[in-house]
């Protein structure tokens, strides 16, 4: 089926994407693409008269590898985020369990949000924009709710405009018990971004504070590592985004209100930036061991691992949601261009 809605400049389609049914937003020279049935993954920001390419996407022989690794693509929801002990967290006196899909930590990755389908609930225009939002109803029939046993509502709505790429997150708790919120999201940033530039020429900055150790089985211990020079310019005056093999743990420190991520590329003057809610107070920064064309910025609202770690919870943004209420939080991507 295609639809077309369209106001000026702007429109929402019910498209493909290599074979898949997507959500095509355009808004003048920007372009998105989600994707409902593999996680509401966010596979593509475009820029249409520069031909800039800010996420990662599969290439077209390579789709069967995003369909088994979707988390390295786009953008993707992860609910929970990174991994948890031997499967299990507690939370108000039951213990959780997930299955163990690392098994070489005998941990679980990620939870299940980035590869099911999810519902479309609209998707149009305005004078301004154009919008898809969509939707996870969970309750007892829902495949998640055997392992996260809660009723809520997960809607995710991407609005294109002339400001960027902005994405609104929003959890409703329906059942009768606190729910635990536990969200990150795994972004594969294009590094380099610009037709005709090299990752040589791609710096970064980001709104991290201290780096939290973790174990042999990527775990946090509760305990920090000291930062190393390159680390602290990564926070201030900007590093390659592949200064070293990188799976990193950090929390956040917003900088002037804001917790962001700056790459910029030094030939074309062009800065991408990636400004998070505050509400996420740490980030994971992961390269791909080095193999080049992408890493990944996670604004994490948890410390992984969170519910097992004995702090306090406001520090290890362990987030509770009350019967009946809503937690939200906003993101955006957007573009400065030089003005030579």
């Amino acid at each position: 089926m295609e639809g077309l809605i369209v106001a000026f400049t702007y429109q929402a389609i019910e498209d493909t994407y290599q074979g898949l049914s997507a959500i095509t937003l355009r808004a003048d020279r920007y372009e998105a693409v989600v994707l409902p049935t593999v996680g509401a993954n966010l596979i593509a920001f475009r820029d249409t008269v520069t031909g800039s390419k800010f996420l990662r996407e599969p290439a077209s022989n390579k789709m069967d590898d995003f369909l088994e690794k979707p988390a390295v693509y786009g953008i993707p929801v992860l609910f929970p985020p990174n991994r948890y002990e031997d499967g299990k967290f507690p939370w108000n006196g039951v213990v959780y369990e997930f299955p163990i899909n690392e098994e070489d930590t005998n941990n679980h990755l990620h939870g299940f949000l980035h590869t099911i389908p999810w519902d479309i609930e609209e998707i149009g225009t305005t004078a301004t924009s154009s919008y898809v939002s969509l939707v996870q109803h969970v309750d007892a029939s829902h495949p998640v709710y055997s392992y996260l046993p809660h009723a809520f509502t997960f809607r995710l709505r991407y609005t294109l405009g002339e400001n960027g790429l902005l994405q609104h997150v929003s959890i409703r708790n329906n059942g009768s018990e606190p729910m635990p919120c536990l969200l990150g999201f795994h972004t594969a940033i294009n590094a380099p971004f610009e037709p005709g530039s090299e990752a040589g020429d791609c710096t970064f900055t980001l709104t991290t504070g201290r780096r939290r150790e973790l174990n042999e089985r990527m775990l946090p211990t509760g305990g920090f590592q000291p930062l190393s020079a390159e680390e602290e310019a990564m926070k201030t005056g900007g590093i390659s985004p592949f200064f070293e093999a990188m799976d990193n743990h950090y929390t956040a420190e917003p900088q002037g209100g804001r917790n962001r991520m700056v790459l910029t590329d030094k030939r074309t003057g062009t800065k991408l930036i990636y400004d998070v809610g505050t509400a996420y107070k740490h980030w994971m920064v992961w390269n791909n061991k080095l193999v080049g064309g992408f890493f990944c910025p996670e604004p994490q609202l948890n410390l992984v691992n969170a519910p097992n770690i004995d702090l306090p919870a406001d520090e290890i943004g362990l987030v509770s949601v009350a019967a009946g209420e809503i937690w939200e939080e906003t993101s955006r991507l957007y573009v400065v261009r030089s003005a030579g």
